[in-house]
């Protein structure tokens, strides 16, 4: 353990109630948390830790140097019954659980809170005054003072997110200490530089096309934030280019934009979405290889073409551009004759393809000239590794010694991190068969997707074709016609170079089934060549003879023209095409009709006389999937591929917690790149908040007596009581009115949502059960279904919704659909804009017009927040009884012969009889019920009298009108 956790241990034990502490992200949170663990002894009592991950979970569990802490069940979830949760609340030991669990516990009273020594909270920057880990501590404080809060953070920029949000979460955590750890802490910095590892930055400059990309991005990105400053809705400092490479950038937007969310325009709501794509493709340009960038474009421009404002932008037509000439280079021809020899893209070649005029193709072909432009990082992660491995063989050559102290040192494993695990998976594949085939494979599949693509526009051409062609073309009752988007393609794209493609993707896929053919046939004699596995990492005899200090400066060469060494799965591989004589001389070409597509190959057979140089080991880490790989593999050489700042924080605790393992870090960065900008931005973003803290520390406000104050605890004093006497004379002569205490029937999924929370802040009883009718029971005749917003665009959509309503109509005189705003957001469905006047199916308003039209008892009850929410159920329940919880649960179960008790509406009547009843004529709501109790059957009442009817349903009006429908007359065939 390093020693700064002990100090954040020392502080967190000198108060009794616990505190909030706020690290910085890397600072192994989890190894701290698990060192709190194994200090806990069974005599004070039962620890329980709350809104951990499950990631969080398994990383303490692999950190707690406690064996006891692992035998046995750690996690107390709703799959355990009652009885064994109340044996495991008093075993004393240290459990995780969920919020909904132990709020329904304390509220049902199956904790003995006397026995819980405290609660530790992680995640606090997601906490709220409305959260449930508020409402558990507001209980636990209530019923067990004693009992410690101790609450964790490592996402300091997520405390300083809002109006005093630190402070705020100390008051609902009922916590007086904060404690904030930054990185730049005296104790943190001394520990973490103490032994400083081996660091090599290494910058890999981007090529031409990448910058370009960059450029035009950035661009664009610039011109959406200047529309967005027009607006004058959005806050002008946070609208800069550095806060739009960070995904909470979309949050501020957010935050500001969703109160008046209803009064923007469609180009102010598709600007906010179009910041997010653009920030994804500034990621996605230094993270993945080209041709995984330009399919990623053509979705966009297949999906986005018509609604988004940047593909309108002047610069965005680079991006595609760009995109496009790292892949591939289309030309025309002239009777057969490529325009140019060149194997990357050249602007003379652009511009001879622009005045290329469609005469002159169609006196010649097309082709498409492969360029498949490896990304630069791939070249250089090869020479690292290398370069790791022959130095290992060199210091292992000069002594047999080293060797052996290096072999309980380390297990000569390389550590590759990278962000995702694609990434992960591509490069493990680049490593082991060489980047040209990855790459090859790569282009085939995009290539295979466009034939795939052009089949299914095909039949749903097909299927269009049966209907009825308009007739010209124009605006024809405000629709404007989509001329040209039939292939599914964006109006840039030439028809031809559309079509040369397609052409070359269905002369691979023709090829691959012969190959498949050939395979299949010779399968008996190569089985041992094809089953090899091919993941292994090849050795030969070649050392590597430069080093990393000469290297780093070579790196400025353009990596895209560089061959990188093959293996010899990959050249038996990428000869396969040589079988069909599909290649002679540097050059492969594939026809189909009028259009070629020439490959490259002046590489491959300088790789097949060239040996691979040996590699060392390598495990490639997907940091996204946050697991604790540094102490599971304990590397000695770690390469951080797409570097991170809560990475590089982990490393450098594992270093120091490792002082005698040499560690040597390479860090690989694009020279002027926008990586290198979020990376540094990160920290200074960090930095910042923490400051943001300690000013906020020093000027926070806490109550003295907290607890009082915050649980609703009153001394009034004499005046008090003599101005409250005073101001109830008019009453009953000064009688003192007895409290009601209001009683809440809450159902147990309900727990998910604050409201319960807001209710029991207000005063009311809340009673968890298990509802199959309903959300929450205010009374015997009150029922009332919740429904936030989306909740209720999904209940429409999947019909759940009608079902429920019609149950509470059954069951409950009064039934109620309380739909539910979010109190930062806007009080509305649609803006006025996207209000229609005519009744469609897909709109939220037609759709709840026919539920109100169908259930004429339905309630409909529309709430701004949840605090408004309590104030309306406060009303409700106003001159009505308490809920029975026992009758309650029994609502809509029937017993075992079938039969609900107490029921009058339910399975006791022939529901579908008396829908068709009510729909009949003279029939309302209030006398259908007297119709049911005066005949048994639709027979009885088509047979009783006028006058019977008349007084059944208490009108000779109502009794006229269902007597004559009756006995009409209706036309027959005879």
């Amino acid at each position: 353990m390093v020693q700064f956790h002990e100090h954040i241990i020392s502080d967190l034990l000198e108060d009794p109630n616990g505190g909030l502490v706020v690290l910085s992200s890397g600072l192994s949170l989890s190894k701290l948390i698990a060192t709190l663990l194994s200090l806990h002894s069974s005599d004070q009592g039962t620890l329980l830790i709350l809104s951990a991950n499950p990631c969080q979970r398994k990383s303490i569990l692999i950190s707690n140097p406690n064996p006891n802490f692992n035998d046995g069940s750690v996690e107390i979830t709703s799959e355990l019954p009652a009885h064994q949760r109340n044996a495991l609340y008093s075993s004393g030991g240290v459990y995780f659980i969920t919020s909904r669990i132990l709020i329904v516990d304390l509220l049902t009273s199956r904790i003995p809170t006397s026995k819980i020594a405290g609660i530790l909270i992680l995640n606090a920057h997601s906490l709220s005054e409305t959260s449930t880990e508020a409402f558990i501590v507001r209980i636990m404080r209530s019923l067990n003072k004693n009992a410690y809060i101790r609450a964790f953070s490592d996402k300091p920029f997520a405390m300083v997110s809002g109006f005093a949000k630190a402070e705020r979460i100390m008051k609902c955590l009922f916590v007086r200490k904060l404690h904030l750890w930054p990185r730049f802490q005296v104790y943190v910095s001394q520990e973490l530089e103490k032994s400083p590892s081996e660091v090599v930055d290494i910058r890999v400059p981007m090529n031409s096309a990448m910058k370009g990309i960059q450029k035009a991005i950035i661009e664009v990105m610039d011109a959406c934030l200047k529309e967005m400053r027009r607006t004058n809705k959005v806050d002008v400092e946070d609208l800069t280019v550095e806060n739009g490479l960070f995904k909470s950038f979309d949050e501020i937007i957010k935050r500001q934009l969703d109160p008046i969310w209803h009064t923007l325009g469609k180009k102010t709501k598709q600007l906010v979405s179009d910041l997010k794509t653009l920030r994804k493709l500034l990621d996605y340009l230094v993270r993945y290889d080209a041709v995984t960038y330009l399919k990623y474009l053509d979705s966009l421009r297949v999906s986005e073409s018509f609604r988004s404002v940047w593909i309108f932008a002047e610069s965005s037509y680079k991006i595609f551009e760009y995109a496009k000439k790292r892949v591939y280079h289309f030309a025309r021809s002239e009777a057969g004759k490529p325009t140019g020899q060149k194997t990357n893209v050249s602007g003379k070649k652009r511009k001879s393809k622009e005045s290329s005029t469609d005469k002159e193709a169609s006196g010649g072909g097309v082709f498409l000239q492969e360029i498949l432009e490896e990304p630069p990082k791939w070249k250089v992660l090869r020479d690292i590794l290398e370069e790791i491995e022959a130095e290992r063989k060199k210091q292992a050559s000069l002594s047999d010694e080293f060797m052996s102290e290096n072999d309980d040192d380390s297990n000569g494993i390389v550590l590759v991190a990278c962000k995702d695990e694609h990434s992960c998976m591509q490069l493990e594949d680049c490593i082991t068969n060489g980047p040209k085939k990855v790459m090859r494979e790569e282009w085939e599949k995009y290539l295979l997707s466009k034939v795939d693509l052009k089949g299914y526009q095909g039949r749903q051409k097909g299927a269009k074709k049966k209907a009825k062609e308009p007739k010209g073309f124009g605006i024809l009752d405000g629709v404007v016609s989509r001329i040209g988007k039939e292939d599914g393609e964006p109006s840039s794209i030439n028809k031809q170079e559309n079509d040369a493609l397609l052409a070359a993707a269905s002369a691979i896929k023709n090829l691959s089934k012969k190959e498949t053919a050939v395979e299949d046939t010779c399968q008996h004699d190569v089985g041992n060549e094809v089953n090899e596995p091919g993941r292994r990492i090849g050795k030969s005899k070649k050392p590597l003879e430069k080093h990393i200090k000469t290297r780093s400066k070579s790196k400025t060469s353009d990596t895209s023209q560089v061959a990188s060494p093959v293996n010899e799965s990959e050249r038996t591989g990428d000869n396969t095409i040589a079988e069909d004589g599909l290649h002679e001389g540097e050059q492969r070409t594939l026809l189909a009709g009028n259009s070629v597509l020439r490959r490259h190959t002046e590489d491959i057979d300088v790789d097949i006389t060239t040996s691979r140089r040996p590699l060392p080991p390598v495990h490639f880490h997907a940091l996204e999937s946050d697991q604790p790989i540094l102490d599971i593999l304990k590397p000695s050489i770690i390469i951080a591929y797409h570097p991170d700042i809560t990475f590089v924080r982990e490393v450098e605790v594992y270093n120091a917690e490792n002082p005698s393992k040499k560690l040597k870090v390479y860090f690989l960065f694009y020279e002027d790149s926008t990586e290198v900008q979020k990376f540094e931005a990160s920290i200074r973003r960090e930095n910042g908040a923490f400051e943001s803290l300690i000013r906020q520390k020093s000027m926070m406000m806490i109550p003295v007596n907290l607890d009082d104050h915050l649980l609703g605890v009153n001394f009034p004093s004499e005046s008090q009581s003599s101005v409250a006497l005073n101001s109830i004379t008019r009453k009953a002569g000064g009688r003192k009115e007895t409290d009601k205490e209001m009683q809440v029937i809450v159902d147990m999924r309900e727990f998910m949502s604050s409201l319960p929370n807001v209710l029991h802040q207000k005063g009311m009883r809340i009673i968890p059960v298990t509802l199959e009718v309903g959300d929450y029971i205010l009374s015997p005749l009150i029922c009332v279904e919740r429904k936030s917003i989306q909740d209720l665009f999904g209940s429409f959509t999947s019909g759940r919704l009608y079902h429920q309503i019609e149950m509470m109509v059954r069951y409950y005189r009064i039934p109620v659909l309380l739909i539910e705003f979010s109190q930062d957001k806007s009080f509305s469905f649609l803006s006025a804009s996207d209000i229609g006047d005519d009744v469609t199916p897909n709109s939220i308003i037609s759709k709840l017009t026919l539920l109100a039209m169908h259930f004429p008892r339905l309630r409909i009850v529309w709430s701004r927040s949840l605090h408004a929410t309590a104030e309306i159920f406060a009303s409700l329940k106003a001159n009505q009884d308490e809920p029975d919880e026992a009758k309650a649960t029994r609502v809509g179960v029937p017993s075992e012969e079938g039969i609900v008790e107490n029921d009058v509406r339910a399975e006791n009547y022939n529901t579908s009889a008396v829908e068709f009843l009510r729909r009949l004529p003279g029939v309302t709501d209030s006398n259908y019920r007297a119709l049911m109790d005066g005949c048994s059957s639709l027979a009885d009442l088509a047979l009783l009298p006028v006058e019977k009817l008349a007084d059944l349903m208490g009108g000779q009006k109502a009794a006229r009108t269902l007597r004559e429908f009756l006995d009409a007359k209706y036309p027959t065939m005879l």
